[in-house]
């Protein structure tokens, strides 16, 4: 193929065209049509346009349908122990403890204490001790030390809820970076360590001076109840479990003597 010009008729290029060139030339074609296909597919939104395929909102009706039915397998659980607890009556043989069996703390209110010599002795020696102590009586001043207490941050992020107790929001809502260790604020136990419907993975630690703090919608955990934690240690990642969540957050709470506090007053995000 042989390029001329109008006026002079001069050649101005050539291009010998065999069957080898023109298989190359349309293969090359082929390839740059197939890889931006595959990228606009892969990395935009017209993905969802393909029958099928599940958008944001399908995605999360899965998971929460996936919850769900957790929930309910354990209810399932319980009810068909229940059942089996009633044949071994009829049939006279000894039933299992339930799943979430709580009778036996009704045999407690059946518990008496006797107060030994010992134990009035003692009772009156703190009693005459603490008599005179005015910090004893000092009811306001448990607030104040509070602000002379170390926290160590659980997760340094972006604050996306402020602490609203009149609606019902009793913590702070922090976006962090994917994937970030959540730290535990003081020393401390952990009285609660679990998976709820609403929150999530959620855990709990108990610290001196009747302070609490809870952390919610956790990927996972890393401690267990029981266990001793110091300021600092990782318990658990971010996440974004339970059904109260609209994207990985940490649901951070701060409570004293079963009262609300706002973090930001103390904790430095």
């Amino acid at each position: 193929m042989v390029l001329l010009n109008e006026d002079t008729f001069e050649e101005v290029a050539n291009v010998r065209l065999t069957r080898l060139n023109l298989i190359a030339l349309v293969g090359v074609i082929v390839i740059i049509i197939v890889s931006i296909t595959y990228t606009l597919i892969a990395y935009t939104s017209i993905r969802e346009l393909i029958p099928g395929y599940p958008d944001t909102a399908m995605r999360q009706n899965i998971r929460t349908n996936a919850m769900q039915v957790d929930s309910l397998e354990y209810e399932q659980a319980i009810r068909d122990q229940y059942f089996e607890n009633l044949r071994r009556i009829i049939a006279g043989e000894v039933p299992e403890a339930y799943l979430n069996d709580t009778s036996s703390m009704d045999n407690l209110k059946e518990i008496t204490f006797s107060r030994s010599e010992n134990d009035s002795l003692l009772r009156q020696r703190v009693e005459a001790e603490e008599q005179f102590r005015l910090s004893v009586l000092d009811e306001g001043g448990r607030n104040g030390n509070l602000h002379d207490l170390h926290f160590f941050t659980p997760v340094k992020g972006i604050i996306t809820r402020e602490f609203s107790p009149a609606d019902g929001h009793f913590g702070i809502d922090l976006v962090s970076a994917p994937n970030e260790v959540v730290k535990a604020a003081m020393d401390g136990t952990v009285t609660m360590s679990t998976w709820t419907l609403e929150t999530g993975y959620v855990i709990q630690v108990q610290h001196d001076h009747e302070l609490i703090s809870v952390y919610k919608h956790n990927a996972t955990l890393f401690k267990t109840e029981g266990q001793q934690v110091k300021a600092g240690d990782a318990i658990a990642i971010v996440g974004n479990s339970g059904e109260y969540t609209t994207g990985p957050h940490l649901h951070f709470e701060l409570w004293h003597d079963r009262v609300p506090l706002n973090p930001v007053d103390y904790i430095v995000f």
